[in-house]
């Protein structure tokens, strides 16, 4: 790719090495052995997913992350590359192993995921210049809670800096256990057209239960359009139009990782098409609803074609949230 070259998304965030079974009858006891018809590595990480699937859907897309400098590095460029994402502001950490996941599906039950950060917590937040800015038409932030860095001031200045220069910003969050992340979405959702935190995510930084009223509490504290995914149960939206519920396409479900990335690439894809915000979302379920159909987070990811047609014969209600 010519360095000058316009991207259509840069994406900013964790990227990681992910070990996944494929499902399981039940989670093993202590010292029992539960056997799996499979397990494979992917990669994985809301940055490095989002990317995979905008270039699945015919965009440009670049990663600027930190992977170290072992195998699961060099795994971990080979295998965006040959998807055709960007990897050149990718950087290679002599002093960190590339992080790495465990994600285990139990059939009928929601995935357990353990996570060492490893070369994601060295990311800054300030390694998007002002001449990438410049060629670019969206910023998205995957993955933004789960380390100490990036801090939220640089966070906020990058998208600012985006919106000055009319580039769509759009972020997403991994909270993990215990941790409070308010502090850090406070300065950063003033400056946010799209925020995309699931059912989980938003309960633990909120304090509610119901996925309309944490969307409104997110939009209440500065993001244009907050988009609360659901799972099998759909989507709450706040956006400048209203609250509402989408519910989700019905699909046969083999394993749900990497479906929120999805989700979010699809929302992108139809944002830079300039369409609505129930455009985005219909777009948004479709793809996330494509991706759950085999083992891995971008495996069964629709292309821009199978999209379309999906789009067109599938019909998603969509109505004011009560």
């Amino acid at each position: 790719m010519p360095t000058n070259d316009p991207i259509d998304c840069l994406c900013l965030g964790i990227v990681v090495a992910d070990h996944v079974c494929e499902p399981i009858s039940h989670l093993p006891q202590a010292g029992e052995l539960v056997l799996t018809p499979r397990t494979h590595l992917s990669i994985g990480g809301c940055a490095a997913n989002v990317a995979v699937d905008l270039v699945r859907l015919g965009r440009t897309a670049a990663v600027i992350g930190s992977v170290g400098a072992d195998a699961f590095g060099r795994f971990v460029i080979d295998s965006l590359s040959d998807a055709g994402v960007d990897v050149r502001h990718i950087a290679c950490l002599a002093s960190e192993a590339t992080s790495a996941s465990m994600i285990i599906n139990v059939r009928g039950d929601d995935r357990r995921f353990i996570h060492a950060a490893g070369a994601n917590a060295r990311l800054e937040g300030d390694e998007i210049s002002a001449d990438l800015l410049e060629r670019t038409r969206a910023v998205y932030i995957g993955g933004y809670g789960l380390s100490d860095k990036p801090a939220p001031d640089r966070i906020a200045a990058l998208f600012r800096a985006a919106r000055e220069r009319g580039v769509k910003t759009v972020l997403d969050v991994v909270v993990p256990q215990g941790k409070n992340c308010w502090s850090l979405l406070e300065p950063v959702l003033p400056w946010t057209d799209v925020f995309l935190p699931n059912e989980d995510e938003a309960r633990a930084i909120s304090g509610h239960r119901e996925p309309a009223t944490q969307a409104r509490a997110f939009r209440d504290a500065g993001a244009e359009t907050v988009a609360v995914t659901c799972g099998q149960r759909g989507t709450a939206v706040a956006c400048p139009i209203g609250v509402f519920r989408a519910d989700a396409f019905p699909i046969d479900f083999v394993d749900g990782t990497g479906s929120g990335d999805a989700f979010a690439a699809g929302y992108i894809h139809a944002l830079l098409d300039g369409h609505d915000v129930t455009e985005c979302v219909r777009a948004g379920s479709a793809l996330g609803a494509s991706c759950v159909r085999a083992s891995g987070a971008t495996t069964s990811v629709f292309n821009a074609i199978e999209l379309s047609e999906f789009l067109s014969t599938h019909p998603l209600e969509i109505r004011p949230a009560e």
